[in-house]
């Protein structure tokens, strides 16, 4: 599994992307979750999205976030936290655990570039019966290359290969 424990809490990525999309977030999944919506072999054990961060969609959000019930993860229990839109606003980037399972929401990822270059880009998906924009397999490839994690690297050589066989048909 490439040193990659199993969560304690299984994800359940169908529950948080119903939650979202009850809420009208904009988002998109990148991550893991997006290779696989494009034939990618590699397992996931979170649910990772890039969020538009203009006022209006910080407040759906965080909406989303308080019945989805997020803990920053690794966080102290005691540690206070007030997720609300002024927030999300003030940071980026949040990694929550929830009953649901792990679950990152990145406002900037790098490689990713802006988001709504990220968003004209995205392909629309289904995933776990719920209609979603998933970032491109080129946007994915450049956020892979940036992390250039030993798993990254791994996975851009398979979007690599999915990409061609996404050009021959």
């Amino acid at each position: 599994m490439g040193g990659q424990e199993l969560p304690d809490n299984p994800l359940q990525a169908d529950r948080l992307l119903r939650v979202l999309h009850t809420h009208e977030v904009d988002f998109i999944v990148i991550g893991g979750m997006a290779g696989l919506a494009h034939g990618s072999s590699y397992p996931t054990y979170d649910l990772d999205i890039a969020y538009s961060r203009d006022q209006r969609n910080l407040e759906r959000m965080a909406a989303a976030l308080a019945e989805l019930d997020v803990t920053l993860r690794g966080a102290s229990s005691d540690l206070p936290l007030q997720l609300d839109a002024q927030t999300l606003a003030n940071g980026a980037n949040f990694t929550f655990d929830s009953s649901y399972g792990s679950f990152d929401i990145l406002g900037h990822a790098d490689g990713m570039g802006s988001y709504e270059a990220l968003r004209s880009d995205a392909d629309v998906a289904t995933i776990e019966g719920i209609e979603v924009r998933v970032a491109s397999l080129d946007h994915l490839i450049s956020m892979k290359r940036a992390a250039n994690r030993p798993k990254d690297r791994l996975m851009v050589e398979e979007y690599l290969s999915l990409d061609d066989q996404q050009g021959e048909s």
